[in-house]
């Protein structure tokens, strides 16, 4: 019998702790979370809740009386403020509690626009939290403008919704094209023409000079000076791990809160897991922020605390839904020296990342079987090699057998 405190009640924290009582553990678990709402779906918030077509209850990973149920101690709007590791407790305001085992599910932040550019200004939004959100739902008015700062998955799916609810939106993204970070070029021109073809206006190359306006948000001036008027502003520009506790606590740190391959962090029975560690992969500490990793990387953090003793092979894949288009994405597409698209009556379906002749990842745009396949060649291990896939007579089935 042991106590088992996990900080963090996103994804993450919610699957250690339900996979900690579907392997049998009998101890005591707590679930701490500095929000105020019970463990919930993110990734709808910038997409169906945003647009209204959902209610908060069916974001809730699970039901109000599941955590009680199976003995999860469900600690909300409590912001834990220590760690002290050789104690092993931590302290929330004046009261602490005592742990065996804890796990860091602490997530990320978004990253803020600064106040010497007008980040302080009001009319400025992140998409993170519900309260975010919340926040920002009543700006989506039909004939409003919206400045969008960040071409990434999370400006873009912005992006549809303002135009879906009748806003003026323009999309500002400093690289010198949309998705530069994450997908090829040939994923970011689908999705060009796709905003473009819905009425978004897309400026690429360009970055923000500040933001006009003495108590709110007026307008963006630009670096090239043009000035976009703007009712409101979302910034879409990343995120950065939440690590300050674990670093303050003298855990190591390498892009997010440092773990091995079975979860555990630098300090004695304490492990990480989701938006807020990296891992060894490929002989180097990688970060993935997705909810398939949140919640594969915590099960394992909860089998390894139960005596698994059992390395994390990650299965990365991804989702984002803007307009009409469903992209889904699997596998990692760092390091890929070819592409090789798919095309159905003219229109890119899905685009191969290959490194010399190996499959790395593949995104699909409204084609969930190029999707299931790459994933199965993927997380298996093959390849195809990248003539046959570009011959659009192969058969995607096929390349399974």
């Amino acid at each position: 019998m042991r106590h088992v405190v996990i900080i963090g009640a996103g994804q993450a924290g919610a699957a250690c702790a339900v996979k900690l009582r579907a392997l049998k553990f009998d101890g005591e678990i707590t679930l701490i979370g500095d929000e105020p709402s019970p463990p919930y779906q993110r990734p709808p918030l910038s997409k169906a809740y945003l647009l209204g077509d959902i209610e908060q209850e069916r974001l809730w990973l699970r039901s109000a009386d599941f955590w009680s149920e199976h003995r999860v101690n469900l600690r909300l709007d409590q912001p834990v403020l220590a760690i002290d590791t050789g104690a092993r407790r931590v302290r929330f305001g004046d009261a602490d509690l005592a742990y065996d085992e804890l796990v860091l599910a602490t997530g990320a932040v978004p990253r803020r626009l600064p106040a010497a550019v007008g980040g302080n200004l009001e009319g400025v939004f992140t998409v993170r939290t519900l309260s975010d959100v919340d926040r920002m739902r009543a700006e989506f008015v039909a004939g409003r403008r919206l400045v969008i700062i960040g071409g990434g998955y999370i400006g873009l799916e912005a992006a549809a919704v303002g135009r879906k609810l009748g806003l003026s939106v323009t999309v500002v993204e400093i690289a010198p094209r949309i998705l530069q970070r994450v997908a090829a070029s040939e994923t970011a021109d689908y999705f060009r023409r796709l905003h473009r073809g819905n009425d978004v206006q897309i400026l690429e190359g360009t970055g923000v000079d500040r933001l006009l306006g003495e108590t709110r948000v007026l307008a963006v001036k630009l670096r090239d000076g043009r000035e976009l008027p703007a009712d409101f502003v979302i910034a879409g520009i990343g995120i950065t791990p939440c690590d300050a506790l674990a670093s303050a606590a003298g855990i190591m740190i390498e892009d997010g809160i440092r773990t091995n391959a079975r979860g555990r962090t630098s300090a004695e029975n304490v492990w990480a897991a989701g938006d807020c560690a990296s891992f060894p992969l490929d002989g180097r500490q990688v970060r993935l922020e997705s909810v398939g990793n949140a919640i594969d990387q915590a099960e394992l953090v909860a089998a390894n605390i139960t005596g698994a003793e059992k390395d994390y092979v990650p299965r990365p894949w991804f989702w984002s839904d803007q307009f009409d288009c469903k992209l889904q994405i699997a596998g990692l597409n760092s390091g890929y020296d070819r592409t090789v698209v798919r095309a159905g009556q003219g229109v890119p379906t899905s685009i191969w990342y290959y490194a010399s002749d190996r499959l790395l990842a593949v995104d699909a745009m409204n084609d969930p079987k190029a999707f299931m396949v790459g994933k199965r060649l993927i997380e298996t291990g093959r390849t195809v090699d990248p003539d046959i896939l570009a011959d659009m007579a192969t058969d995607l089935k096929s390349l399974m057998r």
